[in-house]
């Protein structure tokens, strides 16, 4: 018998009922070609900190003009907590370019630590590449002062709730919520009175999506800015077009997201008909004109404006919900 309990033992083992660790999702350039900068520097400010405490890690980035680098953290970063983060963006005509990335974290692990590498979206007049960043070591030591082990210091455990007696203005609170609703009440009787005999204002509900989204597409091609010379207004123009209907379309703010954010949140829903590759052509191709001074010639205007309009078509109308199907229930016999 004492090979059963040997066995029985095992098997309520907390060892035994751990499931397997699930990775961390990939970035979403895990899949993209690679880069190089022509420089980078990283350092972690203070190279010292205490558990939990908050710290910066500044990344320098050297790189031609015409390649705007954009941060691609996963959403998990083991042992660290990203608290916030900036893009410096480099100056206007230098070369070659500085890009600086701060990135305020802390840190839950003792000892010496090493943050994980960081990864960045490239665009590049060849198309959007990736470059990933090693990660710096610095010391996390703990908050505990350093004779607590003679004084009997330690963690402590969360204590138990504990009952606190309080004064209640609940009486008082309802008597004043029922004066305040006489009062409201009072006024919307006046108003009432008062404006009774107007007539009620027409209210003109607005246009629908992708009308609205057509008529900003027609109003942009009749200006003609490209050819007046004004190709970096008209991406301007283009982008907020194409970012404000993807964003009304699939529920979220586009207009606010950096490009990376932006392709990295249509993949993880769903868009049927979604021209993707096309996509990140445009963003990237709009990038490039839009913060690195690259050149469009009018034709690829003229291609930029028919994917705004391509997309529309393509994702226009929002499929319909899916019908529920109807459960059939078997009736058994009748017996009298």
């Amino acid at each position: 018998m004492r090979w059963l309990a040997l066995v029985a033992l095992l098997l309520v083992s907390p060892a035994w009922a751990q499931e397997p660790a699930v990775p961390p999702p990939a970035p979403a350039s895990a899949k993209l070609p690679e880069v190089e900068p022509s420089g980078f520097q990283g350092r972690v400010l203070p190279e010292r900190v205490l558990l939990g405490e908050p710290f910066t890690y500044e990344l320098v980035i050297t790189h031609p003009a015409d390649q705007r680098y954009e941060l691609d953290l996963p959403p998990e970063l083991g042992d660290f907590e990203l608290l916030s983060q900036s893009r410096e963006p480099p100056k206007a005509g230098m070369e070659p370019a500085v890009t600086v990335f701060r990135l305020k974290l802390s840190a839950f692990n003792l000892g010496m630590v090493t943050l994980p590498s960081v990864p960045f979206v490239v665009s590049t007049p060849e198309g959007p590449k990736r470059f990933e960043a090693p990660g710096q070591t610095l010391e996390v030591g703990s908050t505990l002062p350093p004779d607590a082990d003679s004084q009997g210091a330690d963690l402590r455990d969360i204590q138990p709730p504990t009952e606190v007696a309080i004064r209640s203005w609940m009486l008082l609170w309802v008597l004043a919520g029922v004066l305040a609703a006489v009062a409201l009440g009072f006024m919307a009787w006046r108003l009432f009175q008062k404006y009774r005999g107007r007539a009620a204002a027409v209210v003109e509900l607005p246009a629908p999506l992708d009308v609205r989204t057509r008529r900003a597409l027609d109003s942009l091609k009749s200006e003609d800015l490209p050819t007046k010379g004004n190709v970096k207004d008209f991406y301007f123009r283009l982008s907020e077009i194409v970012r404000g209907y993807l964003g009304e379309r699939y529920g979220f703010d586009a207009l606010e997201c950096t490009s990376s954010e932006l392709m990295t949140k249509l993949r993880r829903m769903p868009t049927p008909g979604l021209p993707e590759d096309g996509l990140l052509r445009f963003v990237s191709e709009s990038d490039l004109v839009k913060y690195a001074r690259a050149e469009s010639s009018a034709d690829s205007c003229r291609e930029a404006l028919a994917f705004g309009y391509e997309l529309l078509d393509k994702t226009w109308p929002p499929p319909p919900p899916p019908e529920a199907v109807p459960v059939s229930h078997a009736s058994g016999p009748r017996v009298s």
